[in-house]
């Protein structure tokens, strides 16, 4: 089964938290410095805010997995997509090591997908997102293969 994940960069943590417990009707099921998440089932998603990125507003979007022999056909899609696509693998982000990769859609909405092998008591980072931003046209011009519809194809280095 899948959920899908939401998060924002907020300037106030305890008001943001306050607002969507509210809103949830529940209160997050993690809580660490500059971080909340809550794991709803109703609606299903795993809905973060959290204070660490920086930025302020929608951060990013994605599909979390239940099971890990649900990612490989996720990242394969991720990969067919005429998009960027950065495979990360096994990393710690967001008081979690998980296993993910990230694509970005046609007006730079990042998404990632996602099986959570754990949490961690350390936020972790994650990959330089950035290179999701260069433009089809960006990556032709520093040598970068576009990005292969096929999915038996491996996957393209997002590059510049």
């Amino acid at each position: 089964m899948k959920r899908l994940h939401v998060s924002f960069g907020v300037e106030d943590l305890e008001k943001s938290v306050t607002f969507y417990s509210t809103l949830f009707g529940a209160e997050p099921s993690v809580r660490r410095p500059g971080y909340a998440k809550w794991m709803l089932e109703d609606p299903r998603v795993n809905f973060v805010v959290e204070t660490l990125s920086g930025e302020k507003g929608f951060a990013h979007a994605g599909i979390q997995v239940d099971a890990p022999d649900e990612l490989a056909p996720i990242f394969e899609r991720l990969k067919a997509a005429e998009a960027p696509y950065l495979p990360e693998g096994v990393t710690t982000c967001c008081y979690a090591k998980s296993e993910k990769s990230w694509t970005a859609d046609p007006d730079g909405v990042r998404w990632e997908a996602f099986y959570t092998l754990h949490q961690m008591d350390e936020f972790g980072s994650g990959p330089e997102l950035s290179a999701l931003d260069a433009t089809p046209e960006d990556q032709a011009a520093c040598g970068c293969a576009p990005v292969s519809a096929k999915p038996e194809a491996a996957p393209v280095s997002v590059c510049c």
